[in-house]
């Protein structure tokens, strides 16, 4: 089945230095951009990540620190990599917890206004595990009826992802071929303020703290009581969005 597109959707798959959103860095960026007449664009670049690849890291996508010495760093190509994306959706495998976190701080250590509001997701991978629960070479193998060649390559994970969902929409009937619909049912972002989840919406639709011990607590009523967990929180080894949803509740409140 062919995708029901209103925008483009960009499949996008990301190689890194490790899986620290707010330390490690991207070493590769694959993704495919499929527009809404069925036109296709994959694009793959390796990207110098400004620090040693660990052992481990290179174990899983073999790229070392040699095949990047010469590459751009992502401060390098963040303005044209954030023109190629605009009017774009977002769909990824486990992008949700990983990917789509991890190029939101890589633009914001860039200084690149990427605005990921503006954009709907879905993660094939959480409408997999709803529907059989298994991993990516797995789901390649069970709905694509294919062996995933150099996996953990970020285009062949890119590629694959892509034609899973289409036979998620082919094997599905309930599965709506519209991403809007895909993405609110099948998306972990729909209650969070930020990608880490730091911040959620309520029932009410109001912002409070995910975690610690303001856990359910509104964040504007927290930041009023207790002022210095705002300068904690800065200070503290969080995600820049994290820190970027925390200073729009706390302008937002000293404005009103």
């Amino acid at each position: 089945m062919e995708l029901n597109l209103k925008n483009p959707l960009v499949f996008f798959d990301l190689e890194t230095t490790g899986i620290n959103i707010t330390h490690d860095r991207i070493v590769e960026i694959s993704f495919l951009k499929v527009f809404p007449n069925g036109k296709e664009e994959i694009k793959s670049r390796r990207i110098n990540p400004e620090m040693p690849i660990p052992p481990q890291a290179t174990s899983i996508h073999g790229i070392t620190d040699d095949d990047v010495k010469d590459c751009p760093t992502f401060r390098q190509m963040a303005r044209s990599l954030a023109d190629q994306l605009e009017g774009c959706d977002l769909a990824g495998f486990n992008s949700s917890r990983f990917d789509v976190p991890m190029l939101a701080e890589e633009f914001l250590r860039a200084g690149v206004d990427f605005d990921m509001s503006k954009r709907k997701f879905v993660d094939v991978q959480i409408i997999f595990h709803k529907k059989e629960q298994r991993t990516l070479e797995a789901a390649y193998a069970f709905y694509c009826d294919k062996k995933l060649e150099n996996a953990h390559s970020a285009e062949a994970d890119t590629l694959a992802t892509y034609e899973v969902l289409k036979s998620q929409l082919d094997r599905y009937p309930d599965l709506q071929n519209d991403i809007e619909s895909l993405s609110k049912e099948y998306c972990s972002f729909n209650s969070n303020v930020d990608f880490a989840g730091r911040f959620v919406y309520d029932e009410k639709g109001i912002e409070v703290f995910n975690f610690g011990k303001h856990k359910g607590k509104p964040v504007e009523e927290v930041l009023k009581t207790e002022p210095s967990y705002y300068a904690w929180m800065m200070d503290g080894d969080f995600p820049l969005n994290t820190k970027q949803a925390l200073t729009k509740i706390r302008l937002r409140a000293l404005n009103g």
